[in-house]
């Protein structure tokens, strides 16, 4: 048993940080009350810019490649986010529109940029980072816990757990956070107190996209290794119903993901077993997606967003 958790919690958690950092962006949007179900399209901005960075450099650079494609994966989904904060936020734009406009021009400009710059549209990189045990303080050499929670695992993992908390104690300690909440809850109130509500959306938008960004680098870096059209495989629209399933909180987040991380790992570790392996893929590929749809069904009836998301901010409203 103990061997099964020690291979299945590493990967559940590899699965999971990605997935996690994407909805973790999506909360940012949200909260300042701006729909952003163009995620998708921002993670596969993020994995396109970090494949093609670390393979064009990796030989020259060596490992510290990886690392700049990471950051640079980031910022290419921030800057990508601002067509759609500009379209939302400026433009006044239907935020369900402007996203799924931001899916659809990112699936068709990474692979285009792909065969033109590659001449295919599949970019593959050297190397990505490498499992390793935590060291720090010993936590891998920790009895029963170490070796399942600490051991063989991705540092991208910890770095996104990180983050997650720093999200939270911005979000509900300091006054950005408050202020960032108040734009999403009721946008003219906070517009009578000082704050700048147009720029608290750009700003909720762009840390969607830096952060979905990140995600797609994170993808790429770590279980994938290469850039390809099936990276748009649905990730952005899980993160999304995590994001649901968390209830639009840090910690509800990482809860959700954590639990689809789990339904992924469980569909891909079901092929080692025997009595499994005569069942037609297909149902474990849709695996984690129906128990996506469930849990939706099941938990989503009590959750509820902010209550201007999705609305343009009318400053005549006050």
């Amino acid at each position: 048993m103990l061997n099964i958790l020690s291979s299945m919690i590493p990967l559940a958690l590899a699965y999971t940080a990605p997935l996690l950092i994407i909805a973790l962006g999506g909360l940012f949007s949200e909260r300042s009350g701006v729909v952003n179900i163009g995620l998708e399209g921002l993670m596969g901005i993020g994995a396109f810019t970090s494949a093609f960075f670390i393979s064009s450099n990796y030989e020259s650079m060596g490992d510290v490649s990886i690392l700049l494609g990471v950051i640079l994966g980031a910022l290419m989904g921030g800057l990508f986010s601002m067509i759609h904060a500009f379209a939302s936020i400026t433009m006044r734009a239907d935020q369900v529109i402007s996203g799924t406009a931001i899916n659809m021009l990112s699936s068709a400009i990474t692979i285009y940029l792909a065969r033109a710059l590659t001449g295919s549209a599949n970019i593959q990189i050297i190397k990505g980072f490498i499992k390793r045990d935590v060291m720090f303080l010993g936590l891998s050499k920790i009895p029963v816990i170490g070796p399942i929670f600490f051991g063989n695992a991705y540092i991208t993992t910890y770095v996104v757990i990180l983050i997650v908390v720093v999200s939270w104690y911005v979000l509900y300690k300091r006054p950005f956070g408050l202020r960032l909440r108040a734009c999403g809850e009721h946008p003219q109130a906070a517009d009578s107190m000082g704050i700048n509500v147009i720029r608290m959306r750009y700003i909720g938008v762009i840390i969607s996209g830096i952060l979905a960004g990140l995600g797609g680098a994170i993808v790429i870096t770590t279980y994938s290794g290469e850039f390809s059209g099936n990276i748009y495989s649905g990730l952005g629209f899980l993160a999304l119903a995590a994001l649901i399933f968390g209830k639009w909180k840090p910690f509800g987040v990482l809860g959700a993901a954590v639990f689809f991380g789990f339904a992924k790992t469980v569909a891909d570790m079901s092929q080692l077993f025997e009595s499994l392996k005569t069942l037609p893929n297909i149902y474990f590929n849709t695996f984690p997606y129906v128990v996506t749809i469930i849990a939706l069904v099941l938990f989503s009836k009590n959750s509820a967003g902010p209550r201007a998301a999705g609305e343009p901010y009318d400053a005549g409203k006050r």
